[in-house]
């Protein structure tokens, strides 16, 4: 009998993973504007060091500058900016004193600050990266001028890309104003008929996890454009107010899906391309057409077609339900909390205090999707403490192999030391994967560049050459994001430039020589057993994504039907997006290059439960609100209790009961219930194996 193939284990896979993602064409003719011409400027006004830090801000800033509203470009590339010229000012006052030993200790505080801003959010991890990469260089690039030229240099380069994201904007699109928001809104609703149109098949799960991120972006496209209002003073235009309202109307037809996607049953091809009408009516501004006719076969169905004929009530209306004044704080359909507030403190809209009502989209439809968006908008950031568990883990890593990796520049060359703790900042950070697969396409990535760099001279003569590779390098940054090995080829070409415009025409070949170092001593330091432990830093993320999970699940089996409707839509977002953040920590972890693998628990097998568990209860609501058997209340308490104590288990295992909990017996006469005491019973035996 032939053997069966051996599968290839995750941490080898890694590496050769590519994501297919489409050509960002604005973004390539952004970074063709950047490193390269700045470069030039810099040495035809005769300073090129001017030229020098400003492609360097421009490259920093071209690595975040990603696809989306011209708002979330201007959070996703001005934090860093100022991260980046923060660190440039903070380097640079180094460099006064000279290369030492005592630069160990103090880039050993600036790594652990930013190791452990990586808890934070992927904008201030990547502010955390980009300040501790500058304090580097501006430690060690033999550069003249005082500290805060040079910072100001580097933030120039940085505004200058994001000058350009702003000013270079693309023809108005057809469906009107608010053209990023209205293709945010619009890839909701394709995601939509995505998942209705995957649902009883394999790709069903996937198809929701993409639903539930299209939620988020569009979240945060509308939130940035109220915010951005609010600190102008500018009133509230109509458009803003009627996609807030279609956007409730999504948020509320995608509840509805979920249920559908529970059911596990193919759905009539008409049903998923009603969702699409929608997004088509948001970039065209033509009227969604007739729709899919009604079936009341399930509760799923019967509600989901509820919801269809509410957003074809929303989409038909000209005007919003209301107009409020330029003070009122739910401008755009959110309140006026900040998004670091926990969505489940509060079920009541602030400015009225009254409770959210139940509909989406009939007479009060437009106030019930604003109220909903409202609480919607607000962020759990629970577990995100700098000095937490997880931010302490990740500050120490990152802290420990910067110091080491500096103690060994010093001590091999200390004249151009920094290349080595460069490439261990851009390789250790616990949030940008795994760190072998990293390691391996950094070093990969660098010989590249340095071939094609060192090849480049070989062929071309004169002061322009190393300008068209600055420009070349920038020019593929924004399509270089589906590897990391094509990025740090792209930077090394771009970083190259600089060295070589700097006074280090043969810095080249020791590139290679000092990315070797820097990787082997990631791949060391890295690895040893408390900082590549994943229980605290998975853990936490999977421990706050079981409470939001227990969170939504109680508020579902104690409200009312009809009643609490959008605290129970901010509940179940809150829930899917701590789920979400779950699942990339334990997809990084199960790719890792661990010792000690067969110790640790599946994490993925138990954020795939809770996210189970999750679409089994938005499954369970649909059916109250149409008349289902309500469980008891020793039921309901029994199966979060459950949900809560293997929670408990997991954020500290000493404190765990050596007796376990008896397992949750089936809820009679609900499915959906059923479910969740199953999904709870295969949870026990990961929760026991931490």
């Amino acid at each position: 009998m032939p053997r069966a193939p051996r599968a290839v284990p995750a941490w080898l896979a890694h590496p050769f993973r590519w994501q297919r993602l489409p050509v960002p064409w604005a973004g390539v003719a952004r970074g063709a504007l950047c490193a390269g011409p700045l470069l030039g400027a810099g040495i035809a006004i005769g300073h090129p060091e001017a030229g020098v830090l400003a492609g360097l801000g421009s490259m920093l800033a071209g690595v975040n500058d990603r696809p989306g509203t011209r708002r979330t470009g201007i959070v996703h590339i001005g934090l860093p900016a100022l991260g980046s010229a923060l660190g440039m000012l903070m380097g640079a006052s180094l460099q006064t004193a000279g290369p030492g030993w005592w630069l160990v200790p103090a880039l050993f505080a600036v790594g652990f600050v930013s190791g452990a801003g990586s808890v934070a959010g992927p904008v201030r991890s990547s502010a955390g990266m980009q300040m501790l990469a500058t304090t580097i260089l501006g430690a060690g690039m033999p550069l003249p001028g005082v500290p805060g030229v040079k910072a100001l240099y580097v933030l120039a380069g940085c505004l200058w890309l994001l000058l350009l994201r702003l000013a270079l904007r693309p023809p108005r699109p057809a469906g009107g104003a608010l053209g990023g928001e209205r293709a945010a809104v619009a890839r909701v609703f394709d995601a939509l008929a995505d998942a209705l149109g995957a649902a009883g098949g394999p790709g069903a799960e996937p198809a929701r996890r993409r639903l539930t991120a299209a939620l988020d972006r569009a979240d945060e496209a509308l939130r940035l454009r109220r915010l951005t209002g609010r600190l102008l003073f500018r009133r509230t235009r109509t458009e803003e107010l009627l996609l807030a309202e279609r956007f409730g109307a999504a948020t509320a037809l995608c509840e509805a899906s979920v249920a559908l996607l529970w059911e596990a049953r193919p759905l009539p091809s008409r049903v998923a391309a009603s969702p699409r009408q929608f997004a088509d009516t948001l970039r065209t501004g033509r009227p969604p057409g007739r729709l899919s006719a009604p079936e009341s076969s399930s509760a799923a169905r019967g509600a989901f077609d509820r919801a269809l004929l509410d957003a074809a009530v929303t989409f038909a209306r000209p005007q919003p339900l209301s107009q409020p004044s330029p003070a009122t704080a739910p401008a755009t359909g959110f309140s006026g909390g900040s998004p670091a507030e926990d969505a489940e403190t509060t079920g009541r809209d602030r400015t009225s205090g009254a409770e959210a009502p139940a509909a989406v989209g009939g007479p009060q439809g437009g106030t019930a999707a604003r109220r909903a968006l409202g609480i919607i908008g607000r962020r759990t950031r629970r577990g995100r403490s700098l000095l937490g568990p997880a931010g302490r883990d990740y500050g120490l890593r990152v802290a420990v192999c910067i110091a080491a990796s500096t103690a060994v520049a010093l001590l091999l060359n200390p004249h151009h030391w920094y290349w080595l703790p460069v490439t261990v900042t851009f390789l250790v950070k616990p949030d940008l994967g795994p760190l072998f697969s990293r390691t391996v396409n950094r070093f990969a990535g660098t010989v590249a560049g340095v071939l094609v760099f060192a090849g480049a001279g070989l062929l071309l003569s004169g002061w322009t050459w190393p300008l068209l590779m600055a420009g070349l390098g920038g020019t593929l940054l924004p399509f270089a994001t589906r590897h990391f090995a094509l990025q740090t080829g792209a930077i090394t070409l771009m970083v190259l430039s600089f060295v070589y415009v700097g006074g280090d025409p043969r810095a080249a070949g020791e590139r290679i020589v000092d990315t070797s170092i820097a990787c082997g001593i990631v791949l060391v330091v890295g690895h040893l057993p408390r900082l590549a432990d994943p229980r605290r830093r998975v853990g936490q993320r999977v421990t706050s994504a079981l409470r939001a999970t227990e969170r939504f699940l109680g508020h579902v089996l104690a409200s009312e039907p009809g009643q609490g409707t959008g605290e129970r839509l901010a509940l179940r977002r809150a829930a899917y997006r701590a789920l979400g953040e779950a699942r990339a920590a334990a997809e990084t972890a199960a790719a890792e290059l661990l010792a000690a693998r067969d110790r640790n628990p599946d994490w993925l097998t138990v954020v795939l439960a809770a996210e189970r568990i999750v679409d089994a209860a938005t499954a369970c609501a649909v059916r109250l609100d149409h008349g289902a058997r309500r469980p008891s209340a020793d039921e309901a308490a029994r199966l979060c209790q459950a949900l809560s104590a293997m929670a408990d288990a997991l954020e500290d295992p000493s404190d765990s009961p050596r007796t376990p909990a008896p397992p949750p017996r089936p809820v009679p006469d609900c499915a959906t219930l059923t479910d969740v005491a199953a999904e709870l019973e295969h949870l026990r035996g990961y929760a026991g194996a931490v």
